[in-house]
């Protein structure tokens, strides 16, 4: 595991985008495991940059979204097919069928969940996958449970999750109760990991994440377990590990 210590926001979405172009100009194939939430939009505002410039291409890429809520449309502005319409896809070259993301409407989950692991498989499997990190030390939103969950699945979303997510919504009985996500074992069936992290809010699920033991309480700490996972986090956010002695590069 590598992990780097930027400056600020506008670094650690830099540095992040810096690694995924890499990943494109060394495959232009790529499957992109893709995020959503505040932590990617600087990443994607800079992968769009780069796109503009000439740098950079997504015309053979493919991307799979981690999770959609259950219930929204995709042209519900609170989707996240939405959000990934106007933070990325619309902006850059990507073909519309080449970028996967769960099926909110789906009437039957069992067998929509059975299709979207179908579909990574047909991919190949995921190249790099992006990854925000929760208060809570959930990724994707596989919220701290008793177990690992494996593979993508419906979720009933945690209070403090509801919580952190009312910002987005009119109120905060808006917020839809669950999603699709995909599970611990999809994400680390991904050849490479990116985390991205920012601010002191940050810090205590990122210590326990990488300093503390392998718990189901702690969804992310499993990433202990994967051989390429790179984390970006600036100074706050990185402030505990740092504190124990956890060996940070600088950028």
């Amino acid at each position: 595991m590598r992990i780097y210590e930027v400056a600020d926001y506008k670094e650690m979405s830099r540095c992040a985008a810096n690694l995924i172009s890499a990943q494109i100009i060394l495959n232009p194939r790529s499957v992109l495991g893709l995020a959503t939430g505040s932590t990617p939009v600087g990443i994607y505002s800079q992968l769009i940059e780069w796109y503009r410039k000439g740098d950079l291409s997504f015309a053979e890429v493919q991307t799979v979204n981690l999770d959609e809520y259950q219930g929204l449309p995709p042209d519900h502005p609170q989707s996240y097919r939405n959000f990934m319409q106007q933070n990325l896809f619309d902006h850059i070259d990507i073909l519309p069928q080449q970028t996967h993301v769960p099926n909110g409407l789906a009437k039957d989950a069992a067998k929509e969940c059975a299709r979207y692991e179908a579909l990574i498989a047909s991919l190949g499997g995921i190249d790099l996958q992006l990854l925000g990190l929760g208060h809570n030390g959930h990724i994707g939103f596989n919220e701290p449970a008793a177990a690992f969950a494996k593979e993508t699945h419906l979720v009933e979303l945690t209070e403090s999750t509801i919580e952190a997510n009312t910002r987005f919504f009119e109120s905060r009985e808006a917020v839809p109760r669950q999603a699709f996500t995909m599970g611990i074992k999809t994400i680390l069936g991904a050849k490479k990991i990116l985390l991205a992290v920012s601010g002191k809010e940050k810090a205590e699920a990122v210590y326990r994440s990488f300093a503390g033991p392998v718990e189901p309480g702690v969804p992310c700490s499993i990433l202990q377990f994967h051989p390429d996972v790179t984390l970006v986090g600036d100074a706050p956010a990185l402030s505990q590990l740092k504190a124990a002695g956890v060996r940070i590069y600088r950028k």
